[in-house]
């Protein structure tokens, strides 16, 4: 065809997704699903808080057809305050364990160089760093050591502050430039950069128009050169666009625009989406890389 096919730019941009030694691969955006062993967690704090619900729970995100399932046992959401290491660990372990012998990709969201350590032990793969490093300076070695991808999120402070750091001139170069810094970090204390995952960290110290701007432009975070991982998953920002007057759309009411973000950002090459719904997820993604396919028949 002579014309250009709309999406071509999009095209462009996805068709370079970086691959990570020891994960998945696939010709899409894979789909991390979520499991908080939490009481507090502003999704679903209480649903999975022991080690059995969580369990049954991941065999359904896998059968829901999540490619990774995310274990973590410490919210994160705005205002929460830590729990002790003791019972962080106590959490995941069990459900960690589990799920490995199911034959899941599991992945420990903490901030903790000694839970990582628990949670690789007991067949964890992959260590998810909402503080990229900051929060524990022995993780990043930890990781190192065991030879493990490591998510590196945009991180201002911890959840009972971090709102209070969300002021930017430059929403997207100074995440980038944050990014950076704490990538260059964590190889500078061994990491294996091909095994570096990068995370804007959308709801983290950021307003809505924060997070929106950098949806918009992960073109600029790929350029980092790294996989990206988006987690948008019912966050406030989409309840806020999606409610009434002053009142958000209720937490498991935002499913759907979280598809909807989902598909937005296969398109634009994010590596994986984290969410805590899988299956609309999961078809979202597949239909993005069939898209894709049909515009490069039309090239």
């Amino acid at each position: 065809m002579s014309a250009q096919p709309p999406g071509d730019d999009l095209l462009a941009a996805a068709g370079d997704r970086p691959a990570v030694p020891g994960l998945p691969a696939a010709d899409r955006c894979l789909v991390m699903g979520v499991i908080n062993v939490t009481p507090d967690s502003f999704s679903d704090g209480g649903a999975f808080a022991d080690a059995d619900s969580a369990i049954k729970h991941g065999r359904q995100l896998l059968a829901a057809g999540a490619d990774l399932i995310d274990v973590g046992g410490e919210s994160t959401r705005p205002g929460a305050r830590r729990v002790s290491a003791d019972e962080e660990r106590e959490r995941v372990e069990p459900v960690v364990a589990a799920l490995n012998e199911l034959g899941a990709v599991v992945s420990i969201d903490t901030m903790r160089a000694s839970v990582a350590a628990v949670a690789l032990d007991a067949g964890a793969r992959i260590v998810n760093d909402v503080s990229g490093g900051l929060a524990d300076p022995d993780l990043p070695g930890l990781v190192a050591d065991r030879r493990v991808p490591y998510v590196v999120m945009h991180w201002r402070g911890h959840s009972d502050r971090m709102q209070q750091q969300a002021s930017y001139d430059d929403v997207v170069g100074e995440v980038c430039a944050e990014l950076s810094e704490r990538v260059a970090a964590v190889v500078a204390a061994g990491v294996d950069i091909s095994q570096v995952i990068v995370d804007p960290g959308i709801g983290f110290a950021k307003t809505a128009e924060h997070n929106w701007a950098l949806l918009a432009h992960l073109d600029a975070i790929r350029a980092l050169g790294r996989p990206v991982l988006v987690g948008a998953s019912r966050k406030s920002f989409l309840g806020a666009l999606l409610g009434d007057d002053d009142n958000a759309r209720p937490v498991a009411d935002r499913d759907d625009a979280t598809a909807a973000v989902t598909a937005l950002a296969a398109a634009a090459g994010a590596w994986a989406v984290r969410v805590h719904e899988v299956r609309a997820n999961a078809d979202a993604v597949r239909v993005v890389a069939r898209w894709r396919r049909a515009l490069e028949a039309d090239k």
